[in-house]
């Protein structure tokens, strides 16, 4: 399937589905590709696929494209990224307790601007589940788990928190990514502060490596010292960036094509001033925005909204932009 078929054809179907409710597509869009059959997959796969390996933190990445948390929380349809070209997949935001999230609507398109805004509020089936559901799963390519706070959990027991899940899901992740920069949760990014966030990685100390997703919303002051951070904690890498609080819509976050340069900027500057590997997301809407974004110092790149309104042969575009 070509980009323009994509977007002149399938797009506006899974954009009517449920209504026009975004999520009630997503809903859809998930059971359908939790059933995807083994022929199926292999057949996406060779459409779709483009190898570029790099190995990063002891890992090995068969291309650098991954699947940015939130569109597979629970990680139900992991059989299925794989196909449509994507080198690593981040499952979550999960976390220890289950939660429904926040009321709906919380979930919206903004297609002028190619942009989305969610207030999901970590809706999720809890770490154990996540867990249950890995046990015994054979991953074609590496896997993230993203860990955040539970909503029920006060920040100053946050460490616990955090580590509770880690304790379940570690065993099945080739990389965790600590989210402490997600607006819908309230207070979590405070979590980005200096003495919490070197409290919560001292206690995720281990084999698996430990990465931080950050905001694309702190000054460079406050990123420095999230990297200072960092550097005394062994974390193997930083997330640049989460959604951004800083627009005109509904309440939520914001992600897609309005982010992009704040993205690369926040991503620049993380690569400039450490050696942490950066895995940069967001704004990324064609091979183009992936390239940019390799420039400016990304190792890996992950996709969300970009797929949403681009579909599989974005994610092919990117991977062979980063040969």
């Amino acid at each position: 399937m070509t980009l323009a078929l994509f977007e002149k054809v399938v797009r506006p179907r899974l954009f009517r589905i449920g209504g026009g409710d975004p999520e009630a597509a997503h809903e859809w869009m998930l059971h359908r590709l939790s059933k995807m059959s083994k022929p199926t997959a292999a057949l996406l796969k060779r459409l779709y696929f483009h190898a570029d390996p790099v190995t990063l933190f002891g890992v090995d990445f068969p291309n650098r494209v991954g699947l940015a948390a939130g569109m597979d929380k629970n990680g139900v349809a992991l059989s299925a990224w794989p196909a449509f070209g994507f080198g690593f997949v981040e499952v979550g935001t999960v976390t220890a307790h289950a939660q429904p999230g926040n009321e709906r609507p919380r979930l919206f398109r903004l297609p002028q601007t190619q942009a989305v805004i969610n207030r999901m509020g970590f809706n999720n089936e809890g770490a154990a589940a996540l867990a249950q559901r890995l046990m015994g799963f054979q991953r074609q390519v590496p896997l993230g788990i993203s860990l955040g706070k539970s909503k029920v959990t006060p920040l100053e027991e946050a460490v616990a928190d955090y580590r509770a899940s880690y304790e379940l899901l570690a065993p099945h992740a080739d990389y965790v990514a600590v989210n402490v920069s997600s607006p819908n949760t309230p207070g979590l990014r405070e979590l980005q502060d200096r003495s919490h966030l070197d409290a919560i990685l001292t206690a995720l100390k281990g084999d698996v490596p430990v990465l931080v997703k950050i905001a694309p919303d702190l000054t460079d002051q406050a990123i420095a010292e999230v990297l200072e951070v960092c550097a005394g904690s062994a974390v193997a890498g930083v997330i640049a960036t989460n959604t951004t609080i800083a627009h005109d819509g509904p309440q939520g976050g914001l992600s897609g094509a309005p982010l992009k340069h704040r993205a690369r900027e926040v991503v620049a500057f993380i690569h400039r001033e450490s050696g942490l590997p950066v895995i940069g997301v967001g704004g990324i809407m064609s091979a183009d925005d992936a390239a940019r974004m390799f420039d400016a110092g990304a190792s890996l790149i992950q996709l969300y909204t970009g797929f949403v309104y681009h579909g599989p042969a974005l994610v092919k575009g990117c991977a062979r932009g980063s040969a």
